[in-house]
């Protein structure tokens, strides 16, 4: 089976254009470790949120701003056995932002988190079916935090409750090693991929009134991969990928942020499933689902979302030079959430999001 089928069906895993649970949202992918002699590839990704909600004050306005992903990939095939990768991601981020012109209390409250990651792996072939692969992964990370002071409800006058505060992030950085393994079958394109990442541990100073640093872990992860053929020119597909956000918490060291900025209590297991589909030695086409299920429990104020439903389409043309050019659409049924503490009902949001891919084996 024509090894473009692989890239194509599953393009949309691989650029993960849409963030799943927490802050995560390249979904950190080693599948270029995987390509056929040394290549080299460009990923882009646009999405656009729908985010709005209505609580104390009114509704909120559309509260999640459009962003962007960008991805590098390269490996170089050292011999039969041997091959390395450098892989560059933005594995985690946030943006939300209340200062959409409405009267919801939360209204000038913003927060923004960026990263940026760059995972160096070897892989040795055991055997034509066995292989294990390995390295370090680097990841900086910065941002700002901005609260707009929420009044006490139920006091009997005109008290805060929660006093305003500002704070920006210097980029902090970190390193953790991800470990992984695969089983392969070329006679039926068969490959499945089990990957592990570390926790990196983070500080970023920070500007805020009385504080000097925000800590932070990134959660470790698991992802299992795989893909099959299942009928001629016709490939399965898809991954399961976990993520141990229980526990998780972003804690600014200021008196005037006695809690954690953020936090969750519940790991996040997220899954794709797809069918591609080999039209010509050139043409390459796939349908895929995307799932992640919805704790119940009340949702963040800087995140409100519960779970989601997702369904993307996608498409590869190979060209006589061996550019590989991908591209290809998902939509996200963002599940609805009550936030806690204030009772804000999100609900009936989605997003969309687009993506580009361009390979080339050489």
């Amino acid at each position: 089976m024509n090894k473009f089928l692989t890239a194509g069906a599953a393009l949309l895993m691989t650029t993960t254009i849409a963030s799943a649970g927490g802050l995560d949202r390249s979904g950190q992918g080693v599948g270029v470790i995987f390509e056929d002699g040394d290549y080299v590839e460009l990923s882009f990704g646009s999405v656009m949120p729908s985010l709005t909600g209505v609580g104390i004050g009114g509704a909120t306005g559309n509260i999640a701003p459009d962003y962007t992903q960008l991805g590098l990939g390269y490996k170089t095939q050292v011999n039969e056995q041997l091959s390395f990768a450098l892989i560059y991601d933005q594995p985690f981020g946030a943006a939300v932002d209340y200062d959409t012109g409405s009267t919801y209390i939360l209204t000038t409250t913003s927060a923004e988190v960026n990263s940026d990651g760059l995972t160096a792996l070897a892989r040795y072939e055991i055997n034509p079916n066995f292989s294990i692969h390995g390295g370090l992964r680097y990841i900086q990370v910065n941002g700002a935090y901005n609260r707009a002071g929420i009044p006490d409800l139920d006091g009997p006058g005109p008290f805060t409750a929660v006093p305003a505060y500002s704070s920006e992030y210097s980029t902090g950085s970190g390193t953790g090693f991800v470990v992984g393994g695969a089983y392969e079958r070329d006679d039926i394109a068969m490959r499945i991929a089990l990957t592990y990442s570390s926790e990196i541990d983070l500080e970023l100073e920070s500007n805020g009134l009385f504080s000097t640093a925000l800590t932070t872990t990134t959660p470790e992860s698991i992802n299992l991969d795989f893909q099959t053929g299942i009928a001629a020119d016709t490939l399965l597909f898809g991954s399961v990928r976990y993520v141990a956000w229980d526990g998780f918490k972003l804690v600014d060291d200021s008196p005037f942020t006695p809690t954690p900025i953020l936090e969750y209590d519940n790991d996040v297991v997220t899954y794709n499933v797809g069918v591609g589909r080999r039209f010509s030695d050139q043409l390459a086409a796939s349908f895929s689902i995307g799932y992640e299920a919805a704790t119940g429990e009340p949702g963040g104020n800087l995140g409100p979302t519960d779970g989601y439903i997702s369904y993307q389409i996608g498409a590869a043309y190979t060209m006589d030079n061996g550019v590989e050019l991908s591209g290809g659409i998902r939509y996200v049924d963002v599940g609805d959430t009550v936030t806690e503490g204030l009772n804000g009902d999100f609900s009936d949001n989605s997003a969309v999001a687009l993506g580009l891919k361009v390979g080339y084996s050489f």
